[in-house]
């Protein structure tokens, strides 16, 4: 059958009600597009000046935490120093004697040593079960440490504990 000038040569039918229509995500939750392509790295090249590297990321986000502590409780900071380390010393020892790894630690002034806080970033990293949460996790962390160099309770150092920011 050939169609003629009048008929359509494709009919198309559409759904008449709200469960017979197809779920699919909206396209700027797609992660590829309709090719099965995607992005596939960063959106700076590693050569360009904006480009951050995951550590220097978690970097940044213990620098927040701290930032906004000290915005919080000034005084009780002055002299506390924020660092990070890869991952915590002796590390193997603790993973076969099946203890849990620290994500951070907190070690109070000694001497000439300032009060310091580490926080421990390929442990972090691991305990993070979803990458959009590391911020709130960071920030926990750093919160927590923070709080039992000080002898505070955590809700007391930031309002924000525990509630994801």
């Amino acid at each position: 059958m050939q169609s003629g000038p009048n008929e359509p040569s494709a009919t198309f039918s559409f759904p008449e009600t709200e469960e017979e229509t197809a779920v699919g995500r909206d396209f700027r939750h797609r992660r590829r597009n309709r090719h099965g392509r995607g992005q596939r790295g960063d959106m700076i090249l590693p050569t360009l000046p904006g480009h951050r590297n995951r550590a220097e990321r978690f970097d940044d986000l213990v620098l927040d935490t701290a930032q906004r502590l000290h915005d919080l409780q000034g005084h009780l900071l002055d002299g506390v120093l924020f660092a990070v380390e890869e991952i915590p010393p002796g590390l193997e020892e603790l993973l076969a004697s099946g203890l849990p790894a620290p994500l951070g630690l907190s070690t109070p002034a000694r001497g000439d040593l300032a009060p310091r806080v580490t926080v421990y970033r390929r442990v972090v990293e691991q305990n993070c079960p979803v990458k959009d949460q590391l911020p709130v996790l960071v920030h926990d962390v750093v919160v927590e440490h923070t709080a039992q160099l000080l002898g505070v309770a955590p809700e007391t150092l930031d309002p924000y504990y525990h509630r994801g920011l």
